[in-house]
C-alpha cells in the first residue's frame, strides 16, 4: 500500500491559502462593517439614543374607576400614525423606531395608577441643540394634542455604527 501521507500533506498545503483567504475575508467584512467608509462613518461620536414614551389611553377602556382622568381610549392607531407623520417624521426623516407596549402611570391628581397603551419612540441622532429642540417640539405637540401632563423622555449617550 503506497504511503498517502505526502499526498495528504500536499492537499493540506493547497487548502491553507484558501482557508486563510476565507478567514481574511470574514475578518475584512467584519472590519469594514465596524470601520465603515467615507459615506457611512463607522462610529458616530457625540450621538444620543432618545426614547420618548407616549400614553395612548388605558389598556382596558373604562376599567379605571378610581377617579383617574384616563377612562377611555384616547388615541387610536390611525391618530398615532398621523401624529408620527406630521410631528416626528419631518423632524427626523433619517429613521426612527416605534415599539408598542403598555405601561403604568399615576399622575399627581390620580388616586391610583392606570395601565396605559404606550408607544415608545426611539430616535438616535447627533446631540446638537437643534436636535434637542426638535425633541422638545415633539413633546409639546403631543401634550397639546392629548392634554397629557408629560411625555417621559430618556436620553443616553450612544456609540453608533452603521
Amino acid at each position: 500500500m503506497p504511503n498517502r501521507l505526502p499526498a495528504l500533506a500536499c492537499l493540506l498545503l493547497l487548502a491553507l491559502p484558501t482557508a486563510a483567504h476565507f478567514t481574511g475575508h470574514a475578518h475584512a467584512a467584519q472590519r469594514s462593517t465596524l470601520e465603515g467608509d467615507t459615506a457611512h462613518p463607522a462610529h458616530a461620536h457625540g450621538w444620543v439614543d432618545t426614547r420618548l414614551y407616549f400614553g395612548l389611553g388605558p389598556v382596558e377602556p373604562g376599567s379605571s374607576k378610581s377617579g383617574n382622568q384616563h377612562t377611555e381610549a384616547r388615541v387610536t392607531d390611525p391618530e398615532w400614525l398621523a401624529f408620527l407623520d406630521k410631528e416626528v417624521t419631518p423632524r427626523f426623516p433619517a429613521g426612527l423606531s416605534v415599539i408598542d407596549c403598555y405601561g403604568q402611570w399615576q399622575g399627581k391628581e390620580m388616586a391610583a395608577p392606570v395601565r396605559l397603551r404606550t408607544k415608545i419612540l426611539i430616535i438616535d441622532y447627533p446631540d446638537t441643540p437643534a436636535n434637542r429642540a426638535k425633541i422638545d417640539a415633539i413633546r409639546v405637540a403631543w401634550k397639546k394634542r392629548t392634554g397629557d401632563q408629560s411625555v417621559m423622555t430618556v436620553i443616553q449617550p450612544a456609540q453608533v455604527s452603521f
